[in-house]
């Protein structure tokens, strides 16, 4: 129900898309979607123009060609409002449980079975027949069928919209994971959900050097969504203070998963704790507005915010906003995209009619 509420609110006030990641086993109450495709086929019965994001599939979680299947389904199914996103898994509780390292257990072996699915969905996405001979996959397999011996396959259905837009989280920014994204025509997230902290330049420039490097040259942030976290209210202070909780409840959650920069051991213990954490020196939300991470206070300086990371990226077509962290009740959220969508995004509409 959480979930038709926002979806329908950012229809009605025209945001682009509703983003969400896949997760499993999380009896903690945050991250509750196991399947993104199949509940977004049924939001998107309730919506008319949103579309929705995969941000991301977990391939590890899957096998390629279900996932590949299910996606197309989907977007068959959605006239185009799902965009497909591939992501490793950092939950050992979760990618651990279906058979694959996850990237805290061993990083090397979850690459390896990671790039190899993508390789083998692009195939079936773009090919008509396909065939992969790789270490963890044998597609098809040669046995005989009907008369003959089975060596390419189909994916039936195939997506409707090709080529397939494919997103990846850029977290560590190797030059390997931004290659290979490259390789495959796959565009890059980067901050938002677990990701704490904002785009660097080196990043954003070292990417933009990737693309041209692969043969597509664009403006710098081009193929990239920036995620920022934001919250509107009638002043910085203010706006501070009201978003503190949610603040510190995403890094109780995230920061022991690695996802908040700098933490010892000691404060990653004390983050579960309500009296060793205020003495911890843990980040504060007004580390997180210093930093860029979080924009926050009246509409005006939220909109200047923005401008100023659109000239910073004159490339940059599109931003993932944050209007809701963990534990945001769902009236929050609803009343922060009410004026996120009212008072801030019209200025960015009307550029770019």
């Amino acid at each position: 129900a959480k979930s038709e509420a926002i979806v329908k609110k950012m229809d009605e006030l025209g945001f682009d898309t509703f983003w969400s990641a896949e997760h499993h086993f999380q009896r903690e109450g945050y991250e509750c979607i196991p399947n993104l495709l199949l509940m977004y086929v049924h939001l998107a019965n309730l919506t008319k123009n949103v579309k929705f994001g995969c941000g991301f599939n977990v391939n590890p979680m899957w096998h390629p060609l279900r996932l590949a299947e299910d996606y197309a389904t989907a977007d068959i199914l959605t006239k185009g409002r799902v965009i497909f996103g591939v992501g490793r898994g950092y939950h050992s509780r979760e990618v651990d449980t279906f058979g694959v390292p996850s990237t805290v257990i061993d990083s090397d072996a979850n690459r390896e079975v990671f790039e190899e699915q993508v390789e083998i969905m692009m195939k079936a996405f773009n090919q008509q027949f396909f065939s992969h001979q790789g270490k963890h996959y044998q597609i098809p397999p040669e046995v005989p069928y009907r008369g003959y011996t089975l060596k390419k396959i189909s994916l039936v259905p195939r997506p409707i919209n090709l080529p397939v837009e494919t997103y990846q989280p850029i977290v560590s920014a190797s030059q390997h994971a931004m290659d290979f994204m490259a390789k495959h025509g796959i565009k890059g997230i980067i901050g938002g959900g677990a990701a704490t902290g904002g785009a660097s330049d080196e990043v954003v420039k070292r990417w933009q050097e990737t693309l041209a490097k692969h043969g597509k040259e664009t403006e710098l942030g081009g193929d990239l969504i920036i995620g920022i976290a934001t919250y509107v209210d009638e002043t910085e202070e203010k706006a501070t203070n009201m978003g503190r909780r949610y603040f510190e409840e995403n890094m109780k959650m995230f920061g022991p998963l690695g996802f908040v920069r700098g933490l010892s051991d000691q404060q990653i213990t004390a983050l579960s704790s309500g009296s060793a954490a205020r003495s911890a020196g843990l980040p504060t939300m007004e580390d997180a507005v210093k930093s860029g991470a979080w924009i926050v206070g009246p509409t005006e300086r939220i909109t200047e915010r923005l401008m100023q990371l659109q000239d910073r990226y004159p490339g940059l077509e599109e931003m993932n906003v944050g209007a809701s962290a963990m534990s945001t009740e769902q009236s929050v959220i609803l009343e922060q995209l009410d004026r996120f969508g009212k008072e801030v995004m019209p200025t960015f509409k009307n550029q770019a009619k």
